[in-house]
């Protein structure tokens, strides 16, 4: 993938095109994927950040084209501040959920109405249908091109990584019970946010459940093995042994999301930032 030139990732009967956004980093990946649906007169997927060179890409594609539908699926500064200048050049629908209450998302980010979980928007020649996925943040959506099984993940389901999720806004409990209910849908393929296509989504989503049980069996083994209460860091080092250190300070923020699912759940408990095993001893 090269940054603004167009790829073609349709799966089916409805054209899909693919623009990277010019801000590949350490949390972005390659960079934000900009997803331009239709032949006719057509949806945008995530405009990406504010950046008027990528905001031409998009027009340029459309090629005097109508856009008539945004939609956003979460409104971190990666995904959503592309948003309102292209509804200012286009007059577009913009379809999404609002920015919690205090998270410093993108505040630019307004959508046309009030949008709910199952909603099903006619685009004339397709249509899509709204999931929402809270987890990674509560507003994430997720949007499945029916006609053809093609689901557009944003940061819910990422190709090569997994997204971190990060109280007090990201839940483990809600993404895990998402990823679950993606599993009663009739997917062909999955369209992340960031990085290639996947065509295999059950397999896809089993690993990423495999991944995080994982990931819980070890933080259940390191607190069961505790002489003393540990801190999220000193918890960190034994879960996350195996990523560079570099990546550290995002696992902390995930695991702290494995910590309060089992403080939920009461199998861990927390005093003055320090963490124990839970009732049932383990």
């Amino acid at each position: 993938m090269m940054a603004g030139v167009p790829e073609t990732v349709g799966i089916g009967s409805v054209p899909v095109q693919r623009l990277l956004a010019r801000n590949a980093g350490p949390m972005t990946g390659p960079g934000t994927n900009t997803y331009v649906i239709g032949s006719r007169r057509l949806a945008v997927l995530d405009p990406g950040p504010r950046d008027a060179l990528h905001l031409q890409a998009i027009l340029d594609l459309a090629g005097g084209r109508p856009v008539d539908w945004i939609f956003v699926t979460h409104t971190h500064g990666d995904h959503s501040p592309g948003t309102a200048p292209l509804q200012a050049q286009t007059g577009a629908q913009v379809i999404g959920l609002p920015p919690p209450p205090g998270s410093g998302q993108d505040p630019s980010f307004q959508a046309t109405r009030l949008f709910h979980d199952a909603e099903r928007i006619d685009c004339g020649e397709f249509s899509m249908r709204l999931i929402h996925t809270p987890g990674h943040v509560s507003n994430h959506l997720c949007f499945l091109l029916e006609q053809d099984g093609l689901l557009f993940t944003g940061d819910h389901i990422l190709d090569g990584m997994t997204p971190v999720i990060a109280p007090p806004d990201g839940c483990m409990r809600l993404y895990l019970q998402a990823l679950e209910g993606l599993k009663a849908l009739p997917l062909r393929a999955l369209a992340p946010a960031h990085g290639q296509l996947m065509h295999q989504p059950l397999q896809v989503i089993e690993t990423l459940l495999r991944h995080r049980a994982r990931r819980e069996s070890k933080l259940l083994a390191a607190l069961a093995q505790q002489s003393r209460p540990l801190s999220l860091q000193a918890l960190a080092d034994q879960v996350y042994d195996d990523i560079a250190p570099a990546l550290l300070p995002l696992a902390c923020r995930t695991l702290l999301a494995h910590l309060l699912k089992l403080e939920a759940e009461g199998r861990a408990r927390q005093s003055n930032g320090l963490w124990t095993g839970g009732h049932d001893g383990i």
